[in-house]
């Protein structure tokens, strides 16, 4: 009586482990996007008055890169991460514009700009399946519009060579956001515009003349600019203030060559990337799926048969070792497809390492002097307010200046 009893509990274990792993076999299972339908873009419906068009600056986004090394999870590629940050900046503004909601839209490298909107964004996954991002968009006042988590699928149609799709695999969400941007800007009133356009000139004019325009801007509680007083029109300081705006404005705009040249440039082997990703992640998927079914049954089976093997009867011992010998198969094969999806990560690696970009000089003409701007495009913009400092300085005579 004894011996059948351990016999059924035996049974009754390899039974329970049996059916764990079929319950994680059936847990497992993919899901593909097949349409290519996205949101559509909203477009303003009728001409906007000059004075109610606010311009948009789109900082390149943070790759959101933690550390320098490679992610095997989540293929994060540092180089490739750094190129995108400007890829996606640059499609988003491409998107604001065709919106004609706005006036104005420029890629800058920074938040030192003084705009009227400005727009800041942290690539949370991009892999060519899934593209997820966080986007946070501020007016000069210092009111936050909002900040909202963005994430779509790739169609498994997106990137098929037989049957390409127009736009960005991701279209959609660019044009959420610049959805989200419009309707937020219709419910603003013409006073509020005019005081965030008002508001972005004296900040700048401040950045340079602290001591002249300090007086015209103050921050309540809240941390929002309100405005005080407005300086005459014909203020001699306001004047040369709006000359080195303007002169700002060109040079960002030269940047925005910049900007089209590296993604036109990118896009075509960008694209091929995020094709080989799309397939490279789901086949990644499934490797780790069968590879993680493998050794749980593996791992069962070879429990399953140690339990057997002791079971007394020598039908068990001979079963108990073929369920070990199984299970252990099972394991290794668990480990081999684990390392072949490793194979796939470093092919990945390749592409992303030989994703570069290279910015050219920029050479500066002045009246008295020819000034050569290098390095990479946040240096060259760093550089410039630099040299618009001293421009100001030199017209203004100002012993006490400050960006």
């Amino acid at each position: 009586m004894l011996l059948s009893r351990t016999n059924f509990c035996v049974d009754a274990l390899g039974r329970s482990l049996l059916l764990a792993a079929l319950l994680a076999l059936g847990a497992c299972t993919t899901t593909d996007v097949r349409t290519t339908a996205f949101t559509p873009l909203t477009v303003e419906d009728a001409t906007i008055p000059e004075d109610r068009l606010l311009d948009v600056g789109i900082v390149q986004f943070n790759p959101g890169l933690d550390s320098t090394e490679v992610d095997e999870d989540e293929l994060v590629f540092p180089e490739l991460r750094r190129a995108e940050s400007r890829y996606l900046a640059v499609t988003l503004a491409e998107s604001l514009q065709s919106s004609q909601g706005w006036g104005a839209v420029r890629v800058i490298p920074s938040e030192r700009t003084n705009i009227d909107v400005t727009v800041t964004g942290t690539i949370l996954q991009s892999d060519g399946e899934t593209l997820t991002v966080d986007v946070t968009v501020t007016d000069s006042r210092g009111q936050v519009w909002f900040n909202k988590e963005y994430t779509e699928q790739a169609s498994q149609y997106a990137y098929d060579r037989k049957h390409p799709t127009e736009g960005d695999a991701f279209q959609g969400v660019y044009n959420r956001i610049a959805n989200d941007m419009l309707i937020y800007r219709q419910r603003l009133s013409d006073q509020y515009i005019a005081e965030l356009r008002t508001i972005s000139e004296m900040k700048f004019a401040r950045s340079f003349s602290p001591h002249a325009f300090d007086r015209y801007l103050i921050r309540n509680e809240d941390g929002l600019y309100q405005l005080t007083a407005l300086p005459a029109e014909n203020d001699p300081m306001l004047e040369r203030v709006r000359r080195i705006r303007e002169r700002d404005y060109l040079f960002v705009d030269t940047l925005q060559g910049y900007y089209g040249t590296f993604v036109k440039s990118m896009e075509t082997p960008y694209q091929e990337w995020r094709a080989l990703s799309y397939e490279e992640v789901q086949q990644m998927r499934e490797l780790k799926r069968k590879a993680r079914n493998h050794t749980i049954m593996g791992a069962a089976a070879i429990i399953g048969g140690i339990a057997a093997a002791g079971g007394g009867t020598g039908a068990a011992r001979a079963a108990g070792q073929v369920g070990i010998a199984g299970g252990g198969y099972l394991i290794k094969s668990g480990f081999d497809r684990r390392a072949e999806a490793k194979m796939h990560i470093e092919a990945l690696q390749e592409l992303g390492d030989s994703m570069q970009s290279e910015v050219e000089p920029q050479i500066v003409e002045l009246e008295d002097r020819t000034v050569t701007l290098t390095g990479t495009v946040e240096n060259q913009y760093r550089q410039w307010r630099e040299l618009l400092r001293e421009i100001y300085q030199a017209e203004t005579g100002a012993l006490e200046t400050s960006i």
